[in-house]
């Protein structure tokens, strides 16, 4: 095994050189397994471009509001904060910009019409949610506090040297000045870069609390056996806002241990006794085999089967707007 060139720390209960799932344990794809998906991919085509009323979001708020930009980027406003999480504005999510997945709809929010960022909380480092570039730009405009896993810190270092970056593993909190808490929680799912750096840092969601309000964002995750929600929800509390990926879940063989389905992504908001749910990491890149709109379709029929009323779960496009009370 090649040594990990981004995290040397001691054992634990998912690191043992290299970091990994334990609810339950998952196995790397193989580049069989990709061929095979390639061979057998039927994808169904997406429109080439999906027009987004841009907002323009308040400097400051009181209370919560939580604004959609596109696929797992979010602005969330509490506690007289501005947090950003996974920030993605470039064309394409891939090493290059002349190749790879292309947006179909523009940011919700330009970057130029952003709020002063306090801080980005980083999930893990594949290139749909670790963008170098807008971090870039990020860092340079608003010298936010980048809150991110174990050894994303050397992967944003390497090309941002001046960022301020604090890590943390799974269950840490990092407590700002104003009482704003984002804990680092588990997510079933897996790291890379490259070729040969798999699984060299960690991956998570975020439990952010302030005085009136608790958002929950899943970044990227798998159902696995369920029990990371439950033990959430035990630990932190049943969020008041659920920031669930329902998106890039086809085919299921290929794409189960590492994202949610929308009927996974309804599990979800159960078990963690969620009163609200919102829809991420859907209909802006085409990263896998379902159409732009059967998330949001499956997503419905999951909600009619488990009886809930639709207004529970969302599925707003880019640029929507959410007050909690």
């Amino acid at each position: 095994m090649p040594k990990n060139r981004y995290y040397d720390g001691p054992p634990s209960d998912h690191f043992d050189g290299r970091f990994f799932n334990n609810a339950p344990p998952t196995a790397d794809k193989t580049l069989a397994d990709i061929r095979r998906w390639r061979r057998t991919s039927q994808r169904t085509p997406w429109p080439q471009h999906v027009p987004v009323h841009a907002a323009v979001p308040h400097a400051r708020v009181d209370g919560t509001r939580v604004t959609l930009i596109g696929h797992a980027t979010v602005l969330i406003q509490t506690g007289g904060l501005n947090l950003l999480t996974d920030p993605v504005w470039s064309s394409r999510c891939s090493p290059v910009q002349f190749a790879g997945p292309k947006r179909v709809c523009a940011p919700g929010v330009r970057l130029d019409d952003l709020p002063p960022i306090d801080a980005v909380l980083l999930s893990h480092n594949h290139y749909d949610h670790l963008d170098m570039a807008t971090l870039r730009k990020i860092v340079a405009h608003h010298d936010p506090l980048i809150v991110t896993p174990l050894g994303n810190d050397t992967i944003v270092r390497r090309g941002i040297p001046k960022a301020r970056i604090v890590t943390g593993d799974w269950w840490d909190a990092h407590r700002f000045d104003n009482g704003v808490t984002a804990t680092l929680v588990p997510a079933q799912h897996w790291s890379a870069r490259g070729v040969y750096d798999r699984r060299m840092a960690l991956w998570c969601g975020f439990h952010v609390r302030s005085a009136d309000a608790s958002v929950y964002f899943a970044g990227d995750t798998g159902y696995g056996d369920g029990s990371l929600f439950h033990t959430i929800r035990m630990r932190l509390g049943s969020p008041d806002l659920a920031l669930l990926p329902i998106g890039a879940y086809a085919p299921r063989w290929f794409m189960r241990d590492q994202h949610t389905d929308p009927d996974e992504a309804v599990r979800i908001m159960l078990d963690l006794q969620a009163r609200h749910a919102q829809a991420i990491h859907w209909g802006v890149f085409p990263l896998s085999d379902e159409g732009r709109d059967e998330p949001v379709h499956a997503l419905a029929r999951a909600l009619a089967e488990h009886a809930i009323v639709p207004g529970r779960f969302r599925h707003d496009e880019p640029g929507h707007a959410i007050d909690l009370a």
